[in-house]
């Protein structure tokens, strides 16, 4: 596990969640800048919470009707 920050432990203790699960919901959710916005940190902050946490952000381009599956591994 990554050590985090002052910072990284006062929004944990905001959201009452720990980043690696809140992260990746509010970027799914929301996008980057919002979620940025959402946390009052900057975008490269938050980029560097994710490259910390090693939580990996993709962009992906779909065509009509296609879908995306995104499984987790147990």
């Amino acid at each position: 596990m990554a050590r985090k920050t002052k910072l990284m432990l006062r929004v944990e203790k905001a959201h009452g969640r720990p980043l690696e699960k809140l992260l990746p919901e509010m970027v799914n959710e929301r996008g980057l800048s919002a979620t940025a916005d959402s946390l009052e940190v900057s975008k490269a902050t938050l980029g560097y919470w994710l490259l910390k946490l090693g939580i990996s952000v993709r962009r992906v381009a779909l065509a009509p009707g296609e879908t995306l599956e995104v499984k987790r591994a147990s």
